[in-house]
């Protein structure tokens, strides 16, 4: 979503002559309205990790999940009146679709849309359709760990243990979800959790995933330890490096 392009010229004389192109308060009101969609969508975020966090733990509960339902609802709006104002503001309109194209797809309120147009959908289609709140709780977290990964005072290495933290805990939501009804090994929640850091660590578990989803999640923590960790290492050696450095030279004879 970094497209801030403003608003194509309008070529009506009357439109030029009350509003100018360069109006100040135009593109600052412009401003203010992108900054607070910027902090809804991150409310949404959050707000949206913790409804799904609750609908995996409560899920049986049928007030709950009317509730859980009506967040992702409200949720979905917000990121849709965010990518859709954005897309009016942008000049190149479809680069910028295509380049938020997945936040589109996941801002689509689909269980909402089946449940009021009481569409009958296959198993294969209502799986997928099931997904879709755990893949915008993924893309929530994405922009939630960005964004603190950007602040200027959060430092490059609780950048990256918020980010392995991050996907240990979204993927184990999505396993725990999928896998508790159907795998016996999963319990409770806090297997499914251990069964995640024990992935990202490349250690491996001795739970064995009994679904396509749980087996593709295997590999991409697997996949993201084997990147991450190596940064930590990196990370940790740049710093401790001058200080062993130092040490060796005030150990040193003097010549």
């Amino acid at each position: 979503m970094n497209d801030s392009a403003s608003l194509p010229h309008s070529s009506s004389p009357a439109s030029v002559s009350s509003v100018p192109a360069d109006d100040p308060r135009r593109h600052g009101l412009r401003r203010d309205i992108k900054s607070i969609l910027n902090v809804l969508v991150l409310l949404g975020s959050i707000v949206v990790i913790v409804s799904l966090s609750l609908e995996v733990f409560h899920g049986a509960a049928e007030s709950y999940y009317r509730l859980y339902m009506r967040v992702q609802f409200w949720v979905c709006i917000v990121f849709l009146v965010d990518f859709f104002y954005r897309f009016f503001l942008s000049r190149r309109k479809w680069r910028f679709f295509f380049g938020n194209l997945i936040f589109l797809l996941v801002s689509i309120p689909y269980l909402n849309i089946v449940d009021a147009f009481h569409l009958s959908l296959s198993a294969e289609a209502y799986y997928l359709i099931r997904l879709m709140p755990l893949v915008r709780g993924g893309y929530g977290l994405a922009i939630m760990v960005g964004w603190i990964a950007r602040n200027r005072v959060t430092s490059l290495l609780i950048s990256y243990v918020l980010m392995i933290f991050a996907l240990s805990y979204f993927a184990s939501l999505v396993f725990y979800s999928l896998e508790h009804t159907i795998n016996p090994m999963v319990t409770s929640y806090g297997k499914a959790l251990w069964w995640a850091f024990m992935n990202v660590t490349t250690v491996g578990s001795n739970i064995v995933p009994k679904t396509a989803t749980g087996e593709v999640l295997c590999v991409v923590l697997a996949a993201a330890g084997m990147m991450l960790f190596p940064i930590f290492t990196a990370y940790i050696t740049a710093r401790f490096q001058p200080h062993r450095q130092k040490k060796q030279d005030d150990d040193a004879p003097a010549a």
